[in-house]
């Protein structure tokens, strides 16, 4: 159930009385965009996020069968560097565990996150986006406002590049322990490759999940503060079809 819900510049914000109601709401908003589009052309394209906040959204989707995802082409924003592809923090194998692997897509592709030539390897994941030209992304927002790795001192709304490799602020590496993705920052990747805030705003829609009370400042800035890189988030506010998707616990400073 909706608890409240607004506008801020182009963006449409939504709170709903529990995480699950939230992700299941947001799950039937990318199923009729998913149909919708699959009505227009043969194929789509969808840049998913790989956390926890995404828990109930991937569940969701993996349980409506009116999808078809054989017309479905699967991409994710972000990976660690060094990071072997097979452990569970890793962004890919998340992502196989609860969605990549559960439903027939046409096809996944994964950024390799341990490539011998780093940079060669975000340039070809920008040739297959530039291919796809991706349609939807689904994404959360970090504690410090990132979306992707594009954590504030490495965000730039027109940044030149489509995929890149960055370093990782101190919040946002303690943001994946305090998910329980890992026991303690010490063993957190400091670097990353990330899709970019260009390439992450450039499909026609923007599905944002964001539950949890650790996220109340980031969607409080998000929803009040000045647009800016200093709160990359904040450039959802530009987008005309960009919808936040928050809980009671995440959205409480602006209940």
């Amino acid at each position: 159930m909706i608890i409240k819900q607004g506008k801020i510049d182009n963006l449409e914000y939504r709170v709903y009385d529990s995480r699950y109601n939230m992700g299941y709401a947001a799950s039937k908003d990318v199923a009729f965009t998913i149909k919708k589009l699959l009505n227009e052309k043969d194929e789509i394209s969808i840049i998913f996020a790989a956390a926890p906040s995404q828990n109930e959204l991937l569940q969701c989707l993996v349980a409506d069968k009116t999808i078809d995802f054989r017309r479905v082409n699967a991409f994710h924003m972000d990976e660690y560097v060094g990071l072997n592809s097979n452990a569970p923090q890793a962004f890919g194998q998340f992502l196989r565990d609860r969605l990549f692997d559960k439903v027939p897509f046409k096809s996944v592709n994964i950024i390799n996150g341990t490539a011998d030539n780093i940079e060669s390897e975000c340039e070809r994941y920008a040739a297959l986006l530039g291919e796809a030209k991706p349609d939807i992304v689904c994404m959360g927002i970090g504690e410090n406002g990132h979306i992707a790795f594009n954590d504030p001192h490495v965000a730039y709304f027109n940044d030149k590049k489509a995929v890149k490799v960055v370093s990782l602020d101190e919040v946002c590496r303690n943001q994946q322990v305090n998910d329980g993705c890992f026991e303690d920052i010490s063993l957190v990747p400091t670097h990353a490759v990330t899709l970019t805030i260009p390439t992450l705003v450039s499909p026609e829609y923007v599905f944002c999940v964001v539950p949890a009370a650790t996220k109340a400042n980031a969607v409080y800035t998000l929803i009040n503060g000045e647009i800016g890189e200093y709160c990359p988030c904040t450039i959802l506010r530009k987008h005309n079809n960009a919808i936040l998707y928050t809980d009671k616990d995440s959205a409480s400073r602006i209940l």
